[in-house]
């Protein structure tokens, strides 16, 4: 990239991006990165496995369990283990998760607006 005449990239995590947009894309990029975040915040607290399944039905288990890793991993959720029988494990935003909130928004808003635009809202 191009800044004030000088070709300069982005050093992340032994990482090389040429692109602002590399950078988010390689945090919430995918087809369920973006989608966890989204409901993970629109519960507005700490959601369990299983309550984000529920929202996301197309996702099996593995791929979920992936995501909130890699999630965990780039520091955008934090997972609470708060032991016992059966073991009970949350998930909630990390302040630097919260950062993606407003991004997260205008790509649902452009969504609806597609939605209806070029599609028609009914039930499953």
């Amino acid at each position: 990239m191009l800044v004030d005449g000088k070709e300069l990239v982005y050093h992340i995590n032994s990482q090389i991006f040429h692109c602002p947009l590399s950078v988010t894309i390689n945090f919430i990029g995918g087809k369920w990165k973006a989608i966890i975040l989204w409901y993970i915040h629109m519960n507005k607290g700490p959601m369990r496995f299983g309550e984000i399944k529920k929202f996301i039905p197309d996702i099996t288990e593995k791929m979920l369990s992936l995501q909130l890793q890699s999630l965990i991993e780039d520091r955008i959720l934090l997972r609470t283990d708060h032991g016992g029988r059966p073991r009970k494990v949350d998930y909630q935003l990390t302040e630097f998760g919260n950062t993606f909130i407003p991004v997260l928004r205008e790509i649902r808003n452009w969504g609806v607006v597609q939605g209806e635009v070029v599609g028609e809202l009914r039930s499953p």
